[in-house]
Order: structure tokens, then C-alpha cells, then sequence
């Protein structure tokens, strides 16, 4: 008898794109996805945003980064998401603010 296969199924893991927020963790981001939904009584779009845990392994996505995450398995109290790609890298801003000298 032959031994019979069953067609790969495609990949199920849900994703989400959202900005990267600033965070002192190591190998860990924290994403913030705005989701915009109409309200079911007044029909108007409302947006919630909810911040996600992801795991960068090799600590590429930077604050103000536009990523994407993919669901999977709990890799710890809070992380369930790991980065899938980075879609849009954010300019670098100057982080000192030349102020006016007072004499």
C-alpha cells in the first residue's frame, strides 16, 4: 500500500499591522494596532487601539516603526505575537532639543 498525504493547508495564524512603541525590554516590542469599527447603533467608525507583545529575536524593529506580527504559540506571561516583517522604518529624529541659552 502506498502511503497516502494530505494536502498542506494554508497558514492559519492571524496578523495584525500596527506602530512600534518605545520599551526598555529586550527581544521583546510592544505594537499598538488601531482597529476602526462602525458603532452597531450609530454607524459611525470608532477606533479602539490595544497594544500587542511581540518577540524580535534580532532586535530590528525600532520605535516608530510600522510592523507586522503573526500569531503564535505563548512564549511567556504576556507574548503571544512574534515580528513577521517590518513594513515601513521610521526617520530618525533628533533626540536633543538645542535650547536658548539664558544670560
Amino acid at each position: 500500500m502506498a502511503e497516502t498525504t494530505a494536502p498542506k493547508q494554508p497558514n492559519r495564524r492571524s496578523t495584525k499591522i500596527g506602530q512600534v512603541l518605545p520599551s526598555k525590554m529586550s527581544k521583546t516590542i510592544v505594537v499598538q494596532v488601531i482597529m476602526k469599527k462602525a458603532h452597531p447603533l450609530y454607524r459611525r467608525v470608532v477606533a479602539k487601539a490595544k497594544k500587542f507583545y511581540a518577540h524580535d529575536e534580532e532586535g530590528a524593529a525600532r520605535p516608530g516603526d510600522t510592523v507586522e506580527i503573526e500569531e503564535t504559540r505563548p512564549m511567556s506571561r504576556l507574548k503571544r505575537w512574534k515580528l513577521k516583517a517590518i513594513i515601513h522604518k521610521a526617520k530618525l529624529v533628533a533626540s536633543e532639543v538645542s535650547e536658548p541659552k539664558v544670560s
